[in-house]
Order: C-alpha cells, then sequence, then structure tokens
C-alpha cells in the first residue's frame, strides 16, 4: 500500500501541511487550524506523516497514529539542512516533506506515562541545578566575611581560616613535621640509672641510632683512643 506523505509543521495556533495530490499532481501548502487539524487527517485515506520533533509532536503523533496514520517524528538538525531559501512556515513544511522521505533514524514515538516519567526526571534536574546554583551564591556571600563554607550541599559545616602568630610560621611548622618530639627524662637524681625511667626506654631506639656517630666524635676528639680509655 502506498502512502501520501505529508510535511507537517507544527505551531500554536496554525498548521502548515505539504504534500503534492496523487490523483491531480498538484502541489499543496496551505495553512490549517488547530481546532481543525484533527478533523483534517481523519477524513482521509492512510498518510505517511512527517513531523518536526519538537514540543507537542508527541500529542499529535498519538493522535494520528490512532487513526491509523504512520507518524515519523525526525530531529531538527536533520531537518534543517533541507531548508531552502528564507525560514518560514511553508518552506519548513517543504523541507520536512523532503526530510522524511529519506533514510534515516526516527525519533521513537512516546506513551503518556513514558512522559510523564520523563518529566519527573527533568525537574528533579532543575531543582538540583537550583540547589546548587543557591549554595554557590550562598558561599560567595559567605566569603566576604571572617567564615569559609566548605564545598558542597551536604552540610559539612563551615570553615573558619587558620591563625598563624609569628611563633608558629611556616618554616617553624615544617621543621616541626620533620624533627620528632623529644621525651625528657622526669628523674632529678643523676644516681638513678636510666633504664629505670620509663621516657628514656621510649628514646633508646633514637640513641641507639645516634650511638656510632656520638663515639666517632669522641674518638675523634680523643685522638683514636677507645671511648673507655682514660687520658694520661
Amino acid at each position: 500500500m502506498k502512502f501520501t506523505t505529508v510535511g507537517v509543521d507544527i505551531a500554536k495556533s496554525v498548521m502548515q501541511l505539504y504534500y503534492i495530490d496523487a490523483e491531480t499532481g498538484e502541489i499543496v501548502n496551505k495553512p490549517v487550524k488547530r481546532v481543525a487539524f484533527l478533523e483534517h487527517f481523519a477524513n482521509r485515506s492512510p498518510c505517511l506523516i512527517g513531523m518536526e520533533a519538537c514540543g507537542g509532536s508527541q500529542h499529535w503523533a498519538r493522535k494520528l497514529t490512532a487513526m491509523g496514520h504512520q507518524v515519523k517524528l525526525m530531529p531538527g538538525k536533520f531537518v534543517k539542512a533541507f531548508v531552502m531559501g528564507n525560514k518560514n512556515d511553508a518552506a519548513d513544511a517543504r523541507a520536512i516533506w523532503m526530510a522524511v522521505q529519506q533514510p534515516g533514524k526516527s525519533v521513537a514515538v512516546k506513551t503518556e506515562t513514558q512522559q510523564a516519567v520523563l518529566g519527573l526526571h527533568r525537574m528533579r534536574e532543575q531543582l538540583v541545578k537550583f540547589r546548587t546554583m543557591q549554595t554557590n551564591s550562598l558561599r560567595g556571600l559567605l566569603t566576604e566575611g571572617p567564615d569559609c563554607a566548605g564545598q558542597g550541599a551536604g552540610g559539612r559545616g563551615v570553615r573558619r581560616p587558620a591563625r598563624r602568630t609569628a611563633a608558629r610560621g611556616t618554616r617553624a611548622l615544617r621543621r616541626a613535621r620533620r624533627t620528632r618530639t623529644r621525651t625528657r627524662c622526669a628523674c632529678s637524681s643523676p644516681s638513678r640509672a636510666r633504664a629505670s625511667c620509663r621516657s628514656r626506654r621510649r628514646s633508646r631506639p633514637r640513641q641507639a641510632a645516634r650511638g656510632p656517630r656520638r663515639s666517632a666524635r669522641r674518638r675523634r676528639r680523643s685522638g683514636g683512643r677507645g671511648a673507655g680509655a682514660r687520658a694520661p
């Protein structure tokens, strides 16, 4: 069965139709009001109707498919290549009529349930976008004051800048990271054994590591004699 190809340019109040009459061969390019749009195709034999995938195209595609017509929705970029001359309703309808006859991937016709789910997803993305915009705006306002809010909308709290004094500068912080804290012996009397003090036990590995260096220095000072030898 051969279908009559019809190009339809959708608008708010007036629809533009473009097709060639199979009986007379006349080129028809006429506007049809929105109210009489479905009535025009209800009195015709099954046609191949091409429309640009835009707002309202899914609704009209479902209505025309229920009447027995074959509907093909096409992306706007695909139709734009066939527009010749100035852009108007008549030129767009002719471009759609030419594009629907070309082989290409069409847009699927969705049901009302599918469109409702897609609408929910779009609303959620919009709410997330607005929330991010408001959060960034609030962070920019807080930056003007003494406080600086953390990134993200998870509520990490407020980050305050660290106050550095003259004693704790950048060099002092680096030096404190490199060196380890040394523990001092709490024993005041020198007669007590060093092994009995806990603080000396903790610092023993560090003393053992520095032992050979200190012994070498003592040997050089003593002129090569052992550490236990006495000077004459």
